[in-house]
C-alpha cells in the first residue's frame, strides 16, 4: 500500500543544505533528536491546557499539522546527520526510537481530553506505538529497521494533523456532536490501519530474514 514515507528521499534531498549548515555549525543527530522530543511534549501540553478553566483551546489543534511537517523535518534531520555525517551511536539509536514513541504520545494522548470514548482512543494509540515496537524487532531476526505502511510516522503525522484542523473548526464553530462521531469513526479507521501495518511490517520482516 502507498505510504507517505515513500516520499522521504525527495524530502530528505530538500534538506540536505540544511543538514551540511548544521553539522558545520555544530549541531548533532541526538541534539535534533531531543529538540524533536521536548517540542512535542511542550506542544502535548498546549493543546491539553492542564491548567485551563476554560474550553478546549482551538488553536493548537490549528497548528498541529505544521508542528508535525516540523517534527518529520527533525526526524529525516537527525537520521541525515548520523548517515551522512558520522554521528550514529549506540545510544543515538535508543534516543531516536524512544523520542519517536514518546513524542507520539505526548501529542495523540490529549485528543483523549476532547473525547467521550476515552479507552478507545488509548487502545488505538496503542497500537500506533506498536507499529514502532514491531518495525524494530525486524532487526532481532537478521531483517533490516522495517518502515512499511499503510500508517507509519509519516502517515499518522498527516492523519492526526487533519485530524487537528477538523478538531479546530468544530471548537469554532461548536460542532461537538459531529466532532465525537467523526473522531469515532478516526479512531476505528486508525486502529485497523495500524493494525495492517503492524501485520506487513511482521510478515515482510520475517520474509526478508528467511532470504
Amino acid at each position: 500500500m502507498p505510504s507517505v514515507y515513500d516520499l522521504k528521499p525527495k524530502f530528505q534531498n530538500l534538506l540536505r543544505p540544511l543538514v551540511k549548515l548544521l553539522a558545520r555549525i555544530g549541531v548533532t543527530a541526538n541534539m535534533v533528536t531531543l529538540a524533536a522530543m521536548l517540542g512535542s511534549i511542550a506542544y502535548g501540553i498546549w493543546i491539553y491546557q492542564p491548567f485551563a478553566t476554560h474550553g478546549p483551546n482551538p488553536y493548537p489543534f490549528l497548528f498541529l499539522g505544521l508542528f508535525l511537517f516540523i517534527r518529520m523535518a527533525l526526524n529525516a534531520i537527525d537520521g541525515m546527520l548520523a548517515r551522512e555525517h558520522h554521528q550514529q551511536s549506540l545510544f543515538g539509536a535508543y534516543l531516536n526510537e524512544v523520542g519517536d514513541v514518546v513524542s507520539d504520545a505526548a501529542l495523540y494522548l490529549p485528543f483523549l481530553d476532547l473525547m467521550g470514548h476515552g479507552m478507545g482512543w488509548v487502545l488505538m494509540i496503542g497500537l500506533c506505538c506498536l507499529t514502532e515496537f514491531v518495525g524494530l524487532q525486524g532487526k532481532t531476526i537478521g531483517a533490516s529497521r522495517r518502515y512499511d505502511g499503510p500508517f507509519g510516522k509519516s502517515d499518522r503525522a498527516v492523519f492526526f494533523g487533519a485530524l487537528g484542523l477538523f478538531t479546530a473548526w468544530a471548537v469554532f464553530e461548536n460542532k461537538q456532536q459531529l466532532h465525537g462521531i467523526v473522531m469515532n469513526w478516526a479512531m476505528l479507521i486508525a486502529s485497523l490501519l495500524a493494525l495492517i501495518t503492524i501485520i506487513n511490517r511482521v510478515r515482510r520482516g520475517i520474509q526478508e530474514a528467511r532470504s
